[in-house]
């Protein structure tokens, strides 16, 4: 097979696969908005390949492929790629903080599977597991978890990741949660469908009464040691209405020194940045911090996923919301 053919091929056949379920009366997101970047893709597995990441435990995998992305653009909101219909997808071209780490996280996840399983679809089927509730995208804007706290909460019941918060000096804090609805302007699907406020507005409650742990900033240099190489660092804020504001990775360096690894709005990438314990006393708004460490996603969640389905929703009037009312 030559080189083109081989270029071409994971985009054609999978949106051919797509094609597959819109021909069974439902409507899709073409691919160009749900994968992006499929040269950093293909490039990405061979170095994998070439620096054999899939024998290295989870953690090593995961800052390997965070240290690759180094250099990359950062862009809010790209999360945001249709005007009603929500779907899993990945960017490698663009990234925040959240989706920085999960694209990260989803590679990582992959490379533990057989080569077979190293695909687009793969990796989207990845982030729909850790990033929706229950870890299915039902097509609803409101399936899609918005807050890390409850995404780590979600987790850890599936098995997914170990809040290790609490464990290593962790003490409890309080928020009352109003990030998205009173900032919903901000969000291109609540722009457009703003009777989904009241339902976000339920999930914003059920969040702040969640049972959350952080570490404040001023204990985080003595616990440093514990942390992991590819521990998720989600930083927790003084704002009373939220209670993380930053995510990122941990990454010790050869000197033993423990980074935050992240898609910084400041450096306008994808950037390592100092000691965790130095990096959080430099701004003033940083609480403390989440630890959290990822497990393996087990074989058989990839193959009952629901997506490419999940990135599909019924057709609908446009005078009627399709979204599923909360519970």
């Amino acid at each position: 097979m030559g080189k083109v053919q081989k270029k071409l091929i994971f985009p054609l056949l999978f949106f051919l696969f797509l094609l597959l379920f819109s021909a069974h009366g439902r409507i899709c997101l073409p691919i160009s908005r749900v994968f992006v970047g499929m040269d950093t893709f293909e490039k990405l597995l061979r170095f994998a390949k070439e620096e054999g990441l899939a024998a290295l435990p989870l953690g090593e995998r995961t800052v390997r492929i965070g240290l690759y992305l180094v250099g990359t653009p950062y862009r809010h909101y790209t999360l945001e790629i249709d005007d009603q219909i929500e779907s899993p997808s990945v960017n490698f071209q663009a990234m925040d903080c959240w989706t920085f780490y999960e694209i990260s996280l989803a590679f990582a996840r992959m490379l533990h599977y057989d080569e077979s399983y190293w695909s687009p679809e793969t990796l989207l089927k990845l982030i729909e597991i850790e990033r929706y509730r229950n870890g299915q995208c039902t097509g609803s804007y409101l399936s899609r978890i918005h807050f890390l706290e409850e995404l780590f909460v979600d987790n850890q019941k599936r098995g997914l990741l170990v809040d290790k918060t609490k464990s290593l000096g962790g003490v409890p804090i309080h928020r009352k949660v109003r990030e998205m609805t009173v900032g919903w302007h901000q969000y291109r699907y609540l722009r457009h469908n703003p009777n989904l406020l009241p339902a976000m507005a339920k999930i914003e409650d059920r969040v702040s009464a969640l049972k959350v742990y952080h570490i404040p900033k001023a204990a985080v240099p003595a616990i440093e040691p514990k942390i992991k190489n590819g521990d998720i660092i989600a930083i927790t804020t003084h704002d009373l209405h939220s209670y993380t504001s930053h995510v990122g990775i941990a990454y010790r360096d050869s000197q033993g020194i423990l980074h935050f690894l992240h898609a910084s709005s400041t450096h306008h990438q994808v950037y390592i940045d100092k000691r965790l314990s130095d990096y959080l006393n430099s701004i003033s708004s940083d609480a403390g911090i989440i630890v959290v460490e990822p497990k393996e996603v087990p074989l058989n969640l990839i193959e009952t996923s629901q997506f490419p389905a999940a990135a599909l929703t019924p057709v609908a009037s446009t005078k009627k919301s399709f979204y599923p009312p909360i519970q």
